[in-house]
């Protein structure tokens, strides 16, 4: 039986503003072909492999932001349409550039986009793993450039976002 939300002055704190999401663990069918996505497509390095059960993948040696596990899952199929799970795991890169390059990396290991968006505050594109886990590549614009309405509310949208023009960057 789910827990009774919070109420009160708990449930009014917000967290800490420097707290980060740090890493994601996905459970995966295959070892050795979700690492040839995270590692050969994405570009994560290997920081530590546990035999064929387990690998920690980081960008700029930091223990891990992605670990890849079967210690549930070997074997196993992709989860129905219509339950519940990860939505997608988001990988924030530093410029406009270095997605274009993530872009190039996608789409000359043939992989299908399933979308790619302008948001107002990010451009983001859109795949699926090995395990059918969404995967968003996107870059954030500078917070002062994030469109507002007239009180000063976050204004996100959903356009289109030029392939061809991210790739020229």
């Amino acid at each position: 039986m789910p827990e009774a939300p919070l109420s009160g002055p708990a449930a009014a704190t917000p967290v800490h503003p420097a707290m980060r999401i740090g890493h994601v663990h996905l459970k995966v069918a295959d070892l050795d072909h979700a690492l040839g996505f995270w590692r050969d497509v994405i570009g994560l390095e290997v920081q530590q492999r546990m035999g064929r059960q387990a690998v920690f993948l980081s960008a700029g040696g930091y223990h891990h932001h992605i670990a890849l596990n079967t210690w549930e899952s070997a074997g196993g199929a992709w989860p129905p349409p219509g339950t519940t799970g990860l939505y997608h795991v988001a990988l924030l890169y530093p410029d406009r550039a270095a997605l274009a390059v993530a872009l190039r990396r996608v789409l000359a290991a043939g992989i299908t986009l399933e979308g790619a968006s302008d948001h107002g505050v990010s451009e983001a594109i859109y795949l699926r793993d090995p395990d059918g886990n969404g995967v968003e590549l996107y870059r954030d614009r500078p917070q002062e450039d994030w469109p507002r309405d007239a009180a000063g509310n976050l204004m996100m949208v959903s356009r289109r976002l030029d392939l061809e023009a991210l790739l020229r960057e």
